[in-house]
């Protein structure tokens, strides 16, 4: 013991977990007091980080209050029953970890821990949480999972830099307005296994969400206002009381993963069809038919059906592969439903988008089978948003070079060979351009310091069109990069300088190997790796988490993970990545 205590006053590190202690050593609380002969106090640190894990201590004594500078303190998998008041006269604490003991109450005084960036009190004996937590103002992640907790406190709206929210295994009846409202960031909420009647109103204010579980409630519908939840990928609302989806569903365009398993539902709607999923579970509800539609959900790779009262498919269908199932539910598609009946004339659709664009400053073009551009379409060079997507256009029309306020410009799935350099160039406040799907020839090694000020790029399938060594640096402002069906061989080093990406998308190339120095990229939620050839990957990955929401991995022939972890989703295998690094 003498001799790890000795070294923690050189680190600054304390690690005393799995050693059946009953009591915190006293010497823990007199750091640097505690100095033994011939050590040089000089050269002494203040205890900065404490692990006590699993052990079986009762109580922490009030002396915490000795350690001022301790940034990280862990006391999980214990007999505590209460914290000190002390907690509170913690002003460098920025990791609390109380879980897995038989705590009653969190002491008031736990809101002077103001520098608290994550805190987790989940697996005790809970029934609320005090209101001064909402002055932890700082706190980005907090789970009270496994608790008897029945209300959030109203204060922890003060919390607006919370990312992640865990309280599954609780009784909460429902989750405030309020406090949905000014979670702004939030990225994951857990709140499965309550008591909850219904989801909150103003749900799609939370624009930022990556994976809501609300599974095992007593939710009777989703809120319409869901489509706001526009980053939304994974969604667990499984053991419910919902009887139908509502149409805005559909608009969901991020999603993946749909789990409506052991509801009520009678029906799949039309609308839920144009979502792009790649695992739907509609298991154990009351489904008599399906829609054909689902047959155009060509992304689906797992469609799970047992338990409904199918009544127009054989059960060898419905147990069979799901891609049998869609190939059968296409063949039921009349040729009608591909297209409309009727549609108004490509020149009055046009006239029309260019009528609106007056007012809306948008211009949607998208899908009419363009070449070239009538002169009518640009009375306006206030234009903000250009989409003309689905066309035929090989060169970009020269008007669009006084449209200086353009901050999208939609070019996917075009014909466009030449990187539009000069137009680019005249688009000081372009933010969004996206030029997947096209014969876009080799970008010129400069040709990306035309759009400095660029937070979305698409370049995906657009093989052999970035150069060499691409100056992705030149994008400090970049937050959104997809370079998908690339065929890229390695990763472009510069896309490790973007220190605002937060999604990034390099799916379907032929990546090998991912670098340690991921790492740095600090600020990601969201990474595609899907369909590479990836075997093993880096365990510094794992220091992404929490801001690694979705971590995607499918059809990479892995090794070094098994498989029951990779179904686990992303903080599982972040989890099992972070363990294998070395103690620091």
């Amino acid at each position: 013991m003498d001799r790890v205590l000795k070294a923690a006053r050189t680190s600054g590190s304390l690690n005393l977990s799995n050693r059946s202690l009953r009591d915190v050593p006293t010497e823990v609380y007199q750091s640097l007091d505690s100095l033994q002969e011939g050590e040089k106090w000089w050269e002494a640190v203040e205890l900065q980080k404490l692990i006590l894990a699993h052990n079986d201590i009762e109580s922490i004594r009030e002396d915490l209050r000795n350690l001022p500078q301790l940034a990280v303190l862990n006391v999980s998998h214990n007999k505590l029953s209460e914290l000190p008041a002390a907690i509170g006269e913690l002003p460098m604490l920025k990791s609390l970890d109380v879980s897995f003991n038989s705590i009653a109450q969190i002491p008031e005084e736990i809101g002077g821990a103001t520098a608290l960036v994550k805190f987790d009190c989940s697996s005790n004996q809970l029934k609320e949480l005090p209101s001064s937590i909402g002055q932890c103002l700082g706190l980005a992640e907090f789970k009270a999972s496994n608790n008897s907790i029945t209300c959030l406190p109203e204060d922890l709206a003060n919390c607006s830099k919370l990312m992640k929210l865990d309280a599954e295994g609780n009784k909460l009846t429902g989750l405030s307005e309020n406090l949905i409202a000014a979670w702004t960031v939030l990225t994951e909420l857990n709140a499965s296994r309550n008591l909850l009647g219904s989801m909150p109103n103003n749900i799609g204010s939370l624009s930022r969400l990556i994976r809501l579980e609300l599974h095992q409630n007593r939710i009777s519908s989703i809120p319409p206002s869901i489509m706001g939840c526009s980053s939304l990928t994974e969604f667990y609302m499984g053991n419910n009381a919902l009887s139908m989806l509502p149409t805005e569903i559909g608009e969901l365009s991020c999603l993946g993963t749909l789990d409506l398993h052991s509801n009520q539902l009678t029906e799949y709607s039309v609308e839920a069809c144009k979502l792009r999923l790649s695992v739907l579970d509609l298991s154990n509800n009351s489904l008599t038919g399906l829609p054909p539609e689902i047959g155009k959900m060509t992304t689906l790779r797992k469609l799970l059906l047992v338990g409904n009262p199918l009544r127009t498919l054989r059960s060898s269908l419905v147990t069979g592969p799901t891609t049998a199932l869609l190939k059968y539910l296409r063949s039921r598609l009349s040729e009608s439903a591909d297209s409309e009946a009727t549609t108004p004339s490509k020149g009055d659709m046009i006239a029309a988008a260019a009528r609106l664009s007056l007012s809306s400053k948008e211009l949607s073009l998208g899908g009419l089978g363009l070449i070239t551009f009538p002169s009518q379409v640009w009375e306006s060079s206030e234009v903000t948003k250009v989409d003309l997507s689905r066309n035929s256009i090989q060169e970009l029309p020269v008007e669009l070079s006084a449209c200086v306020s353009l901050k999208t410009l939609i070019l996917s799935s075009n014909k466009v060979k030449e990187w539009p350099g000069a137009i680019l160039k005249s688009l000081p406040s372009l933010s969004c351009l996206k030029l997947d799907n096209n014969p876009l020839s080799q970008i010129p090694s400069d040709g990306l310091l035309a759009v400095s000020m660029l937070q979305i790029l698409d370049l995906s399938c657009n093989v052999g069109s970035l150069p060499e060594n691409p100056a992705l640096s030149s994008l400090p402002h970049l937050q959104e990069l997809y370079l998908r069906r690339m065929q890229l061989r390695e990763l472009p080093s510069e896309i490790l300088r973007l220190q605002q990406l937060r999604i990034l998308d390099l799916s379907q190339n032929s990546l090998q190997s991912i670098p340690a120095e991921f790492k740095n990229l600090s600020t990601l939620t969201e990474l595609d790796l899907s369909d590479n050839s990836i075997s093993t990957l880096p365990a510094e990955l794992g220091l992404l988490e929490p801001s690694l929401q979705a971590l995607r991995l499918d059809g990479n022939p892995l090794r070094s993970i098994r498989r029951t972890i990779l179904d686990r989703g992303t903080q599982a295998v972040l989890k099992y990545l972070r363990d294998k690094l070395p103690e620091l």
